[in-house]
């Protein structure tokens, strides 16, 4: 029997819109009228690997049992309680209202495992959103906005870590491919890396730039005998030399697909070097949370090999500085030359990128951070930081407690940051740090 996951929240947070976002189809009617849902709807599907079945309900609203809404409330009531896990969604838009909090209530009571799902959180501005999640007491939040597929599959990836896995594919994460994707301007190799990594012609390739239009997947196990799931994307143009038409949407599969991924490589020209679009795609990369290392394809035809690293990594230090200390493999896919040491680095960020940092070792660095550069002066008052928590991986991200949190400057966010990433060896990996200028709600406890 498949694991039962049942989304459930108050009436209009998006529900059904996440419910067509994780099944991939639109099953469940959507729009801004609250209430439309009103019998349960299931659909089998897979999520990060793990197969489930998806229940969407109605909208959890009190009333009277012998109401629609009230019999619409006894439908969810016998969801939850067959369900293995309860993702619980709320509107970031609107923020906690007490019905939230009392349906939070009800669900911790019911003993089931949940998962708090705070949805219309677009942007880098969501995740701070998502803070006030806390509050509810059931754990660390995912962030997503399920209209725009922003953080779905960190979602996946949240559910299936938390779901058991069936007797027959107990191995786990082993058995999980690591899902990368391959991006970069056009005509910079991305194809010809694709096809030497399968070992067949899969991508057609030529000197023309802007052959490959779609995201193209393949499974395959690697020299170090792990799954892995490639895409090989279409490259990225600036935005002004994008036409109208089949370019933009080869434009939007590239996008789709490094948010999908979990590791993306970028692949740059050594020819040509570190130019403003692989910036441009690699801050894309950093914005979206993905571990990513950089391949400087076409080695094999650079005469002064020495110098072009050099100057590859002085503009990615001048330029990347929120992916400080990104892998460089050099390589050509022609000859085959580096492309060895492209899993291993793949591997090792990829570790990083999935890293928790045990509590007390955290709590340990952030006392010698303080004490090393204690924070600064804000309108002639002292912040009072207090407390440090990682939220979750997959890109490491970490809650600052303290009074006033929220006016830390960024150049002492960006120490923190820094420190963090030396501390706990986590070169080239996003880290996000977001700031809550309350009490940490467990300081009492």
């Amino acid at each position: 029997m498949l694991p039962r996951v049942v989304i459930t929240g108050r009436p209009n947070v998006g529900k059904s819109t996440l419910f067509n976002r994780l099944v991939g189809q639109r099953l469940a009617l959507v729009a801004d009228t609250p209430g439309v849902t009103r019998d349960r709807k299931e659909a089998e599907t897979t999520l990060a690997g793990t197969k489930v079945l998806l229940v969407d309900t109605a909208g959890l609203e009190e009333a009277a049992p012998d109401t629609i809404p009230g019999r619409m409330r006894a439908s969810t009531g016998l969801a939850v309680e067959q369900a293995d896990l309860v993702l619980f969604v709320y509107d970031a838009r609107s923020g906690l209202l007490p019905e939230d909090r009392h349906f939070a209530t009800w669900l911790r009571r019911t003993g089931k495992p949940v998962l708090i799902v705070v949805n219309k959180a677009e942007g880098r501005g969501g995740s701070a959103a998502a803070m006030e999640a806390y509050e509810l007491g059931l754990g660390d939040p995912v962030a997503v906005s399920a209209e725009h597929n922003e953080g779905v599959y960190d979602l996946m990836r949240e559910i299936a870590d938390r779901l058991p896995a069936p007797p027959d594919e107990a191995a786990g994460e082993e058995n999980q491919p690591l899902h990368f994707a391959i991006v970069g301007r056009p005509n910079a190799g991305k194809s010809t890396l694709m096809n030497h990594l399968l070992g067949t012609e899969r991508m057609i390739t030529g000197p023309e730039p802007g052959l490959t239009r779609d995201a193209v997947a393949a499974d395959f196990t690697g020299p170090d005998g792990r799954l892995y799931r490639l895409v090989d994307t279409a490259g990225l143009r600036k935005r002004a030399k994008v036409d109208e038409g089949l370019e933009r949407m080869s434009t939007s599969s590239s996008i789709e697909a490094l948010k999908r991924a979990e590791m993306v490589v970028l692949a740059i020209d050594a020819l040509q070097g570190v130019q403003e679009q692989d910036l441009h795609i690699a801050r894309l990369i950093e914005r979206e949370g993905r571990a990513c290392v950089i391949a400087l394809t076409k080695w094999d035809a650079l005469d002064d090999r020495a110098g072009a690293k050099q100057a590859a990594l002085d503009r990615i230090s001048i330029s990347l500085s929120q992916m400080k200390g990104i892998t460089l493999v050099p390589l050509s896919a022609e000859t085959g030359e580096g492309v060895s040491k492209l899993f291993p680095a793949i591997r090792a960020t990829y570790e990083k990128w999935n890293f928790r940092i045990p509590t007390s070792a955290l709590n340990r660095w952030f006392e010698a951070a303080l004490e090393r550069f204690p924070p600064p002066l804000v309108e002639g008052r002292r912040l009072k930081l207090r407390y440090i928590t990682q939220v979750k991986a997959r890109p490491p991200t970490f809650a600052l407690f303290g009074t006033r949190a929220e006016q830390v400057p960024d150049t002492y966010v960006r120490y923190l940051v820094n420190s963090l990433r030396d501390a706990f060896e986590m070169p080239g990996v996003p880290i996000r740090l977001m700031l809550r200028g309350t009490d940490n709600p467990y300081h009492e406890k």
